[in-house]
């Protein structure tokens, strides 16, 4: 059984950071490309970044110089390290993964596999 489960979130103040986990288990996702996606409040699920199966990342234009992701494929592990946090950061964070084979990582649908997602809260 495929699961993608968050940890790291929580409560900080605005020019904080903090660091969210995503263990990958039930398959090896070395060749599947990783996301973060974010949803707050009354919004629509949005991309944040993700980091395709070469390790080559990407960011939306709110995470760019910010955020950073990376990943451990010998773990199984993405990591999203995110500094400078603002109040508008504030949202459930979610990972997932999708197959190599489609192509483009910022669209919800081209995702497989989704975690139950990890809640980060900026005060300011």
């Amino acid at each position: 059984q495929v699961q993608l489960v968050e940890s790291g979130g929580g409560l900080v103040q605005a020019g904080g950071s903090l660091r969210l986990s995503c263990a990958a288990s039930g398959r090896t996702f070395s060749n599947y490309d990783m996301g973060w996606f974010r949803q707050a409040p009354g919004k629509e699920r949005e991309f944040v970044a993700a980091i395709g199966w070469s390790s080559h990342t990407y960011y939306a234009d709110s995470a760019k110089g910010r955020f950073t992701i990376s990943r451990d494929k010998a773990k199984n592990t993405v990591d999203l390290q995110m500094n400078s946090l603002k109040p508008e950061d504030t949202a459930v964070y979610y990972c997932a993964a999708k197959s190599r084979g489609s192509r483009g990582v910022i669209s919800r649908p081209l995702y497989d596999y989704w975690g139950q997602g990890t809640q980060v809260t900026v005060s300011s």
